[in-house]
C-alpha cells in the first residue's frame, strides 16, 4: 500500500483551422475580425477563446458593423465581449471549446460523483476489471487523520488479500485464459476499498467546465472534490481568462462566479 495525492493535468485543448474559419468570413463578410485578433495574438490566438467568440459572433453577424442591419455597434474588445456573453447567459456558445484533464490518484468515491456531471462531458476510467490490485494507492482524508493508523491497517489488510486471494485462485498459472483472469480480477475488486487511488479522463466543454467548478468548489461539496476542482478551476482562470473572467477564489477555498447557470 502506498499514500497518494489527487494530481490534475491538462493533456489537451481546443485547435483551430484558421484557413477554415477565414474561408468562412470571406463568405460572410467578417475577415477583418479574423485578422485583428490574429495581429492582437501575434498570429497565436487562444483556440479555446477564439472558438467561442467566433461561435458567438456568427448567432448575430456581429463580425464588423453592417453585415447584420441590426447590429449598429460591435464590441472589439475581446474580454469585453465575453464579459457580454457572461452576463447575458449565452452560454451555449461555451459549448465549443473542450478541455481534457488526466486526474491522476483520485478515489473512487470522487469519480463516482464526477461522473454525475455526465452533460457535456466524456470519461475514460481505469478498469478495475482488467487492472491488478496488487498495490492499493490510497489518501487518509483529513476527517480520518485522528486515526490514520487504523485506517492504513485496513487498507493493508485489504490489499493483502488481494495478493493472497489472487494465489490461492490461481490466475497468474500457466496456461489461465484471459476470460478466466479477467473474471477473478472483476470479482475481486468488490473486496477492495472504494477510496483506493485511480485514474480518469475527463473531457469538457466550458460551460459544463464552469458549472461543476462552482459546485464542487463550494464548501458543502466533498472534501476531495473541492481539492481537485480548487486545481482545475487555476488552470483554467490560466488557460481561457476571458471565459472565466468573473470567477473569484474565495478565502474558504471556494470559487464563485459573478454570473451564475450561464
Amino acid at each position: 500500500m502506498h499514500e497518494t495525492t489527487p494530481k490534475v493535468f491538462l493533456i489537451a485543448r481546443p485547435s483551430i483551422d484558421l484557413e477554415g474559419m477565414r474561408g468562412y468570413l470571406q463568405d460572410v463578410g467578417g475577415e477583418a475580425w479574423l485578422t485583428r485578433r490574429l495581429a492582437e495574438s501575434r498570429a497565436s490566438p487562444n483556440a479555446g477563446e477564439l472558438l467561442v467568440e467566433f461561435a458567438g459572433r456568427a448567432c448575430y453577424r456581429s463580425w464588423e458593423p453592417g453585415l447584420n442591419p441590426n447590429v449598429s455597434k460591435v464590441r472589439t474588445d475581446q474580454r469585453e465581449y465575453f464579459a457580454n456573453i457572461l452576463r447575458s447567459a449565452h452560454g451555449s456558445v461555451l459549448e465549443h471549446a473542450n478541455y481534457s484533464f488526466a486526474l491522476r490518484n483520485c478515489s473512487r468515491v470522487m469519480t463516482h460523483e464526477l461522473v454525475r456531471h455526465r452533460a457535456g462531458s466524456a470519461f475514460s476510467q481505469e478498469s478495475l476489471r482488467y487492472v491488478r490490485l496488487a498495490d492499493i494507492g490510497f489518501r487518509v482524508p483529513p476527517a480520518l487523520e485522528p486515526a490514520r493508523e487504523r485506517v492504513l491497517a485496513i487498507v493493508e489488510q485489504l490489499e493483502e488479500f488481494q495478493r493472497s486471494a489472487a494465489e490461492e485462485l490461481g490466475i497468474d498459472r500457466e496456461g489461465v485464459p484471459f476470460h478466466i483472469k479477467k473474471e477473478v480480477t472483476s470479482a475481486l475488486r468488490r473486496v477492495a476499498p472504494i477510496g483506493l487511488s485511480t485514474d480518469i479522463i475527463w473531457t469538457a466543454n466550458v460551460r459544463t467546465l464552469r458549472h461543476v467548478i462552482e459546485m464542487r468548489t463550494a464548501e458543502g461539496a466533498e472534501e476531495e472534490l473541492r481539492l481537485v476542482f480548487d486545481r482545475v478551476a487555476a488552470i483554467m482562470q490560466a488557460e481561457a481568462p476571458g471565459l472565466f473572467q468573473d470567477f473569484a477564489r474565495h478565502a474558504d477555498g471556494a470559487w464563485v462566479p459573478q454570473f451564475h447557470k450561464v
